[in-house]
């Protein structure tokens, strides 16, 4: 059997920035194994997002307790360096935030955003980063990417965007994608389409995928397998 290449065990989280502490994440535990989708699905305020900020390691309030492990290659991504995480972060573990709008820079191209993790991440001269980026680009089905690449994210549409960032996401090949709720401004024809595209990097990158909603339909109709979160109220 498998390894996993990622295992959760009791992971803990507290926020203090309010009178009472608020628990946001109670004792969750999960082990992701390579080219699989797990499904995070709850209503909101379960914890699902700040589930997956932690293990893309995003979560760096001063004012939040925290416990357990996030084990990934040989770290507990939980307590590890900023040094090690930023190793980690792009590289090997890439995330899909749910408002492309909030995620994109409006004053920066397109290109500029896409290729600043190979900027990060590789050795790659400007012409190979360029080319990447446009086969990245053509690879999430946007048509004329040479175009896109020289545009702003405002001159896009929404489904234009998201792709947008699922590139950003995909352009250093990492092992893990967190998609965060990726479906949940678009309308119904869109959210198709991203749904078929996330599905086909699945399978055509064995990229494991943990793929958060609050639609248990749609949890069942992209996932291998998923995980309810309780109503952390109630847990």
């Amino acid at each position: 059997m498998k390894e996993p290449i990622l295992t959760v065990k009791q992971l803990n989280i507290e926020f203090h920035d309010q009178t009472l502490p608020e628990r946001v994440l109670h004792d969750f535990n999960l082990d992701l194994y390579p080219g699989e989708i797990v499904g995070l699905v709850g209503a909101s305020g379960s914890g699902k997002t700040i589930c997956g900020l932690a293990i893309a390691g995003l979560l760096n309030r001063k004012d939040m307790q925290k416990s357990g492990k996030i084990l990934y290659g040989g770290h507990n991504l939980l307590f590890c360096s900023r040094d090690i995480l930023r190793r980690f972060q792009g590289k090997e573990i890439g995330i899909i935030f749910q408002e492309p709008m909030s995620a994109l820079n409006p004053v920066k191209k397109i290109g500029w955003q896409v290729e600043e993790g190979l900027m990060l991440h590789t050795d790659l001269s400007r012409d190979e980063r360029y080319e990447r980026v446009i086969s990245m680009l053509r690879g999430v089905e946007l048509n004329n990417p040479e175009r896109v690449y020289r545009q702003y994210p405002h001159e896009l549409s929404g489904g234009m965007r998201q792709r947008v960032l699922i590139a950003m996401a995909m352009i250093c090949e990492p092992q893990i994608l967190i998609a965060d709720e990726i479906t949940t401004a678009l309308d119904t024809h869109t959210q198709t389409q991203i749904v078929k595209l996330i599905k086909r990097i699945n399978a055509e990158r064995q990229t494991a995928i943990i793929f958060i909603s609050h639609d248990a339909e749609l949890i069942e109709t992209v996932c291998n397998r998923h995980i309810v979160m309780p109503d952390i109220y109630e847990a």
